[in-house]
């Protein structure tokens, strides 16, 4: 996939932006975006027994959901090696990541099992370089990644005690956001100091990328041990 920003157009018509557009967008190669393809039509499979994303968004999945997550990749540094994808549900954004760029190592944090088996199910589909962690975050090891993403995952300040377990000094936290973003803020910067730049949203005209680097608890709370 090039490195090439895709133009903003998030006011595309509902349900009329579909694979080809994608690839238009991201100049993504033929046999990339055959792997999606592949992905897309498995979740609409499990979709339809498990729910895993909602009914309406399915409808409007290469836009909602794989471009979302894709738009991600033009803020992940070329030297960037793992990432820690938090609460990846249907596996966005971490398993699209993964098989946009093949050389990352993504872990993908979800404590439900369906959700899990079928990120599973998926990763060898497609052939993607992902490990699945069937754990809740709050619980897992402390580790440090290179990069930490997560979309739709919880509030800012409870998010960011979830980051924190997977940072170390030079991590960056990539969160896609909708338009509470400032609130989250205000309210997640009483107990946090970071670095926070916020990015346009190339898909929805609400929406946000947060970018969190420097990240430190200050509040009253006992702060999580961070990754040596």
């Amino acid at each position: 996939m090039s490195a090439r920003k895709p133009r903003e157009n998030p006011d595309v018509p509902p349900n009329s932006f579909g694979p080809e557009d994608f690839a238009r967008e991201t100049d993504v190669s033929r046999e990339t975006l055959a792997r999606l393809k592949a992905f897309v039509a498995l979740l609409e499979e499990w979709n339809a027994r498990h729910n895993l994303v909602s009914k309406s968004s399915l409808a409007e999945v290469w836009r909602r959901h794989v471009w979302d997550s894709a738009q991600l990749l033009a803020l992940i540094p070329t030297g960037a090696k793992t990432v820690a994808d938090l609460g990846s549900g249907a596996g966005f954004p971490g398993l699209v990541l993964a098989m946009l760029r093949p050389e990352l190592s993504v872990t993908l944090f979800e404590a439900t099992r369906k959700k899990s088996e079928f990120l599973k199910a998926a990763a060898q589909r497609v052939l993607a370089r992902v490990e699945v962690r069937n754990e809740r975050m709050e619980q897992a090891k402390p580790k440090a990644f290179d990069i930490v993403t997560a979309r739709a995952c919880a509030p800012l300040d409870k998010l960011l005690s979830y980051a924190q377990l997977f940072s170390g000094p030079d991590t960056i936290c990539l969160f896609l956001k909708g338009q509470n973003v400032e609130v989250e803020l205000t309210q997640a910067r009483k107990s946090w100091r970071m670095k926070a730049l916020r990015h346009p949203s190339l898909t929805d005209s609400s929406g946000s990328i947060l970018d969190v680097r420097e990240l430190r608890h200050v509040g009253h709370a006992k702060q999580t041990k961070r990754p040596g």
